[in-house]
């Protein structure tokens, strides 16, 4: 059995990354965006065929670890029937999926380069 847990924000309460997504949208052109609000998404594969059990062992895994019920809301979507196997793809087909690749894909050293302009913190050795 599957079941798809969604976790945000509840709606009093402020969501910075929501308006940095937000922003970043507009500074790329993409226009009528007037709001942001970011979560997390849950897969979940679970034993057994008995759905009311499964809701009531997600609802405690929200409400322990999944969700901080102070800030969050979840909601827990139940999908007893199994999808069909999607048909597999050859490797040229996932890189194409994929899209074009990224300097870092291409050259690891980019990686390394890109992450280190893009933390605050400090470099070894330095205070």
């Amino acid at each position: 059995m599957k079941a798809r847990v969604t976790v945000t924000l509840k709606s009093g309460v402020l969501d910075p990354q929501g308006k940095a997504i937000e922003g970043a949208l507009a500074s790329l052109g993409i226009a009528g965006v007037t709001s942001v609000r970011q979560g997390k998404l849950f897969d979940v594969e679970l034993d057994g065929a008995d759905q009311a059990a499964a809701e009531a062992a997600l609802g405690q895994a929200c409400e322990k670890l999944l969700a901080n019920t102070v800030i969050e809301t979840y909601r827990i979507e139940m999908q007893p029937g199994q999808a069909a196997a999607a048909p597999a793809q050859t490797p040229a087909e996932d890189a194409a999926a994929e899209g074009p690749a990224s300097p870092a894909a291409v050259d690891p050293a980019a990686a390394t380069d890109i992450a280190a302009r893009d933390t605050d913190m400090p470099t070894e050795g330095h205070p």
